[in-house]
């Protein structure tokens, strides 16, 4: 059986039909904040993704911030996060809802390190290069 999904006891459709004032309602205080005080770039990206969802809806939209909070109405959408070098793409989900977006595009990658290098330590020699 399908899991219908739910955000705070509202459904999807439910949430999408909400203004983003209402929205902000029901979501975490720190996210309330954020859309409460509405900064002049986060309207921004609210009016790109509405333009690219009403006349060109699989577009993807090339966003900097990061800390723009998910609406109900992005989701299905494809977004592109910068994520300090270059712009990572991801598409918005149910479960996203009410975070921030530059939580899942991750800015720091895992370091691999090489073969131990010249005048390494003695046991080092002993560890696999590959």
């Amino acid at each position: 059986m399908a899991r219908i999904f739910t955000f705070r006891g509202k459904t999807l459709e439910e949430l999408q039909a909400l203004k983003i004032d209402d929205f902000a309602k029901i979501i975490k205080s720190r996210q309330r904040r954020a859309i409460k005080r509405m900064s002049p770039a986060y309207k921004s990206v609210i009016e790109k993704a509405d333009r690219s969802r009403k006349s060109n809806p699989g577009k993807t939209v090339r966003i900097h911030l990061r800390e723009a909070v998910v609406l109900p109405s992005w989701v299905g959408m494809k977004f592109a996060v910068h994520d300090g070098k270059a712009f990572q793409e991801i598409t918005i989900t149910n479960d996203m809802i009410g975070h921030r977006i530059g939580e899942f595009v991750y800015t720091v990658k895992r370091v691999v390190h090489s073969a131990p290098g010249i005048r390494a330590t003695r046991g080092s020699k002993f560890l696999a290069v590959k």
